[in-house]
C-alpha cells in the first residue's frame, strides 16, 4: 500500500491521476474550525481500491484547482462526512459526485448511531487505529510523519469497511434506506442554508412571550449572517445563554448591555448592532412567525402517542427510534401540522399514515 504526500500543484495532479477511477474513492479531510465559522481545509486524503493513497496539502492556493477537479468527479466513500463536505464546498467550491457515508451505513447495519471511525474499523476489521493525532494542529507546517500516517489511516480502511457494511445492510434489508440518507446528506451540503427559525431549536424559548421570541430569532439570525460574513465562530459573536438573556430581559441602557457582553470581544465591537436588534418593535413577519412551545407540557398525550408510533415502526424495522424519527420532528409536526421535510422519502412512507391516524383520533377525542 503506497502513500504519496504532495504539496505542489504538478505533483498533486500526478498523484491524484494515479489513483484508479474505476471504483469509488475513499476521501477524508483534516480541517481546523476553532477560530472560524467555516472549516479551514488543511489536508485532503484519498485512496483507491488498490491501496494507493495520496495526501494532498491544500494550503497553497494553486493546489485548489487540481483538488477541485478531483473531488468534483469522485464517487466518494467517507465517514461522518457532513463537516468534510462543508470544507470541500467552502475551500474548493465543489462536492463529490456521490457519497457513501460509513457512519450512516453503520447505523442502519445495527452498529449504533454516531459510531466513530476508529471504533468502526475495530468492530468490522479487527484493526486498532491510533488516536494520537486526534487533536493535532493540522494547519501548522511541516506536518509530521506521525500526522501523515494518522491521516493515511483515515482512508486506508474505508473500502474494506464499506464491503463489510454492505453485507450487513443487505442481510438487514436496509441498503436502499441507507443510500437515501447518504444522498440527502450530500444534497443538504449543496443547499447551505441557514435555519430561518433558529429560535425553535432552543428549549428555553418555549417559556418566552412572542416579543421575546422575536428578539431571540433576530439575534440568532443576525449571529448566523455575521458569523458567515466575518468567518468567525458563532459563539464568539453571541453564545446561546447571552442571546436568551438579551431576548427575555433587554438591558435598560448601553452600560447594562456592555456588562452582559463583557468577555465577548467580537460581540462588544458590534454592540450598537445588537442594541438595535433588541430595541426594534415587532414587525408583521414576527407577528405571525411560529413560536417555540413546550410540546411535552402542552400536549403530553399526543407527543407520547406519536413517540409510540415511532417506537413501534422502528422495532418493526429493527432500527433505533432516533434514526427513524428525532423527537424534534415530532414536536414540529405537533406545532404546525405540516409534515417535516426531514421525514420525507422512506420515513414518510413508514410514518405518515399511522401518525396521521393518531392525530386524527386525538382530535376526535378532544372534540
Amino acid at each position: 500500500m503506497s502513500v504519496t504526500a504532495v504539496d505542489r500543484p504538478e505533483a498533486a495532479t500526478a498523484a491524484l491521476a494515479a489513483l484508479s477511477s474505476a471504483a469509488p474513492l475513499a476521501l477524508d479531510t483534516e480541517f481546523m474550525r476553532e477560530k472560524t465559522y467555516f472549516p479551514q481545509l488543511a489536508l485532503v486524503q484519498a485512496a483507491d481500491a488498490e491501496g494507493r493513497i495520496a495526501l494532498v496539502d491544500p494550503i497553497d492556493p494553486a493546489m485548489r484547482a487540481p483538488l477541485a477537479a478531483f473531488v468534483g468527479a469522485a464517487d466518494a466513500l467517507m465517514h461522518s462526512a457532513s463537516e468534510d463536505l462543508v470544507a470541500f464546498r467552502h475551500a474548493l467550491g465543489v462536492l463529490p459526485r456521490s457519497l457513501y457515508d460509513t457512519q450512516i451505513a453503520a447505523a442502519f447495519a445495527g452498529l449504533g448511531p454516531g459510531v466513530g471511525y476508529q471504533a468502526l474499523v475495530t468492530t468490522l476489521l479487527g484493526v486498532e487505529l491510533s488516536k494520537a493525532e486526534t487533536r493535532s494542529d493540522w494547519l501548522r507546517r511541516p506536518l509530521s510523519a506521525q500526522q501523515l500516517e494518522y491521516a493515511a489511516d483515515d482512508v486506508r480502511h474505508l473500502h474494506a469497511a464499506v464491503a463489510a457494511l454492505d453485507e450487513k445492510l443487505a442481510l438487514r434489508g436496509h441498503r436502499e434506506r441507507a443510500l437515501a440518507d447518504m444522498a440527502r446528506m450530500l444534497e443538504n451540503a449543496r443547499e447551505d442554508r441557514d435555519d430561518p427559525q433558529p429560535h425553535l431549536q432552543m428549549r428555553p424559548a418555549a417559556q418566552f412571550d412572542r416579543l421575546s421570541q422575536a428578539r431571540l430569532r433576530r439575534l440568532l439570525r443576525w449571529r448566523d449572517r455575521v458569523a458567515r460574513e466575518k468567518d468567525l465562530p458563532k459563539r464568539w459573536l453571541l453564545d446561546n445563554d447571552v442571546a436568551l438573556t438579551l431576548a427575555r430581559r433587554p438591558p435598560a441602557n448601553a452600560q447594562a448591555l456592555a456588562a452582559i457582553l463583557e468577555g465577548g470581544r467580537a460581540a462588544k465591537r458590534l454592540q450598537d448592532e445588537i442594541a438595535e436588534l433588541i430595541a426594534a418593535p415587532m414587525d408583521e413577519d414576527e407577528a405571525t412567525m411560529p413560536l417555540a412551545t413546550d410540546t411535552e407540557r402542552a400536549d403530553r398525550a399526543r407527543l407520547k402517542a406519536l413517540q409510540g408510533v415511532v417506537a413501534e415502526q422502528a422495532a418493526a424495522l429493527d432500527l433505533p427510534d432516533g434514526l427513524l424519527c428525532a423527537r424534534r420532528h415530532i414536536e414540529s409536526l405537533l406545532v404546525d401540522g405540516a409534515w417535516p421535510t426531514a421525514l420525507s422519502g422512506w420515513r414518510r412512507d413508514v410514518l405518515e399514515a399511522p401518525m396521521r391516524r393518531v392525530l386524527s383520533s386525538a382530535a376526535c377525542a378532544g372534540g
